[in-house]
């Protein structure tokens, strides 16, 4: 079985310093695809998606829950239900995918979910 590759999907240049910090802390940050919606219709975006998704089992990480970012994964989910969508990325899951991509999308979409969650803390002093 090939890795995974996650395509990280987002607005402005949010995707680009993902996968750069990515790279930074792993080095391993050629296992994701940046694609950002800046100044592109719906349907431009949707053609960058599948640019840079191709036809191989993969990972969509988007920004937000809704908008053009999350059209676009599922519009392209619904073509290739082999992948899986991921809403609220953060890095802390795109680090912990970058060495799991031996996993089926939907399992390594679960992993990525969960870990994004233990992530997420309330600091009070």
């Amino acid at each position: 079985m090939s890795k995974l590759k996650g395509v990280v999907l987002s607005h402005a240049v949010l995707a680009e310093a993902l996968v750069q910090a990515v790279d930074e802390i792993t080095g391993e940050g050629a296992a994701l695809v940046p694609v950002s919606n800046e100044g592109c219709s719906l349907a431009l975006l949707e053609e960058r998606v599948r640019a840079a998704a191709g036809d191989a089992p993969c990972v969509l990480f988007v920004d937000l829950p809704g908008g053009s970012c999350l059209q676009a994964a599922a519009h392209y989910l619904r073509e290739h239900p082999e992948c899986a969508v991921v809403s609220g990325v953060n890095l802390a899951m795109l680090v912990d995918f970058v060495y799991h991509r031996d996993l089926s999308a939907a399992d390594a979409a679960r992993r990525a979910v969960e870990t994004g969650n233990r992530a997420l803390r309330l600091i009070q002093l």
